[in-house]
């Protein structure tokens, strides 16, 4: 494997905020189910690692375990941990709070991002980072240790401090990456001495091979998903708008922001109804927890045409995009993988410096299909375009999405962690 100095040189000179020609990936076939009894009766035990900064990684660590329960009910006891804000030391436990500021502030995003990328600024962070929370995290660990089979990490700051923990406490248990970007993925999600990496999309492989992750250790698998995104939707759309009591026959727009409703929803959203406004539709517009922006539209005076839809925090977000017939959207990598499960346009409004910038390119070019506009009233004229006018590049855009779409990454990627923890354990 290449030296660490080696590996952060090809990181460096790596794009991250630039989705790069990748070299062939081949997506290999999961590895096949084995028996993952444990001796005597016992569960195995696996430890998620995670933290909340977006609703992501807890979405993504969620969906593995079920996914894992589905393929061998009752063999897991599978625990989920924010180690970050449980453990860590200031200001480090704070990380979740920071996030939710300076996700609304891409200058602010983009400073931290590049801090974090450079490899000076990088190793002095993770000095830092080490001196004032190692202890805390062995700790923590340590109260695991027994009968621990299995450690998976879906959060790009879970690798390198977790993993000098295990190794210098003599744990040789699997340790695994599931990388839960989606076409840009920061280097500190690559460690060359994790035993499995997952990757959603053939530009991250790429990075995680000039980060050092050997060839061997990176599987092709997806982005693990809810459960609802693991099969296509059996009914029509006509079907799922009146489960939903939506208007059967109204062309409709669906408007998210993520769980933390960003991206100028309450903007955007006024500014598609408004260019609709002289013809029947419907738009539904899912705030999140942006209270304040749901607040906003529900007080709105709506076109007379125009059937809109306020939500907060929906859990069948999959029923509205399956009742849909285009999205706008941050570019999330979630929720352009659960959209493309439902074969919807999308139309990205903005994006997180270097981590979302790769989602776009993924969108718009290497699938084709969405588009990325900025201001309101284009957004609103791309809109309209594709609900009334653009009927056949619609159509296309929707069968690019299907074909993007990888429903069986979740189950693919669990089929492997508990074959790779069969193995182990019977190596050992």
């Amino acid at each position: 494997p290449p030296s660490t100095t080696a590996s952060r040189r090809r990181c460096r000179r790596s794009r991250f905020e630039r989705v790069a020609p990748c070299a062939a990936v081949t997506e290999e076939p999961p590895t096949p189910l084995a028996s993952t009894d444990p001796p005597q009766g016992r569960k195995r035990r696996i430890l998620v690692l995670m933290s909340d900064t977006g609703g992501g990684h807890r979405a993504s660590a969620q969906a593995l375990a079920k996914a894992l329960e589905r393929l061998h009910p009752n063999r897991w006891t599978i625990e989920i941990l924010d180690i970050w804000t449980e453990h860590a030391a200031w200001p480090y436990k704070n990380f979740v709070s920071y996030y939710s500021f300076v996700a609304k502030r891409p200058v602010m995003w983009r400073a931290l991002w590049l801090w974090g990328k450079f490899p000076v600024t990088r190793f002095a962070q993770e000095r830092h980072s080490a001196i004032l929370n190692y202890r805390r995290f062995e700790e923590a660990l340590a109260e695991r240790f027994d009968d621990l089979d299995a450690v998976i990490s879906v959060h790009p700051l879970c690798q390198t401090l977790p993993l000098k923990v295990l190794e210098k406490n003599g744990q040789n248990v699997p340790f695994v990456t599931v990388v839960t970007d989606l076409a840009s993925a920061h280097p500190t999600w690559f460690h060359r001495r994790v035993d499995k990496c997952f990757v959603p999309s053939e530009t991250v492989s790429d990075i995680a091979r000039r980060c050092g992750v050997p060839e061997d250790k990176i599987a092709l698998r997806g982005l693990p998903l809810r459960e609802p995104f693991w099969h296509a939707e059996p009914r029509s759309k006509a079907d799922v708008r009146r489960a939903l009591d939506l208007p059967v026959d109204h062309p409709t727009a669906l408007v998210v922001g993520g769980g933390d409703g960003v991206g100028r929803i309450a903007k955007v959203a006024k500014s598609i109804a408004a260019e609709l406004g002289d013809r029947p539709a419907t738009v539904v517009v899912v705030c999140g927890k942006n209270a304040q922006a749901k607040r906003d539209l529900e007080a709105h005076d709506w076109p007379r045409h125009v059937r809109a839809e306020v939500l907060g925090f929906v859990s069948n977000i999959d029923e509205y995009m399956a009742a849909a017939d285009c999205i706008v959207t941050k570019a999330g990598p979630g929720t352009i993988a659960e959209s493309s499960t439902r074969g919807l346009p999308c139309l990205l409004s903005s994006y997180l410096p270097g981590q979302e910038a790769g989602n776009v390119k993924f969108v718009t070019k290497h699938h084709r299909f969405g588009s990325f506009k900025r201001r309101p009233k284009l957004i609103a004229k791309t809109i309209k375009s594709w609900l009334f006018q653009d009927h056949d590049a619609r159509a296309t855009m929707a069968a690019n999405a299907i074909n993007a779409a990888k429903l069986d990454a979740t189950t693919n990627i669990a089929s492997d962690i508990a074959s790779l923890i069969y193995h182990h354990h019977h190596r050992h």
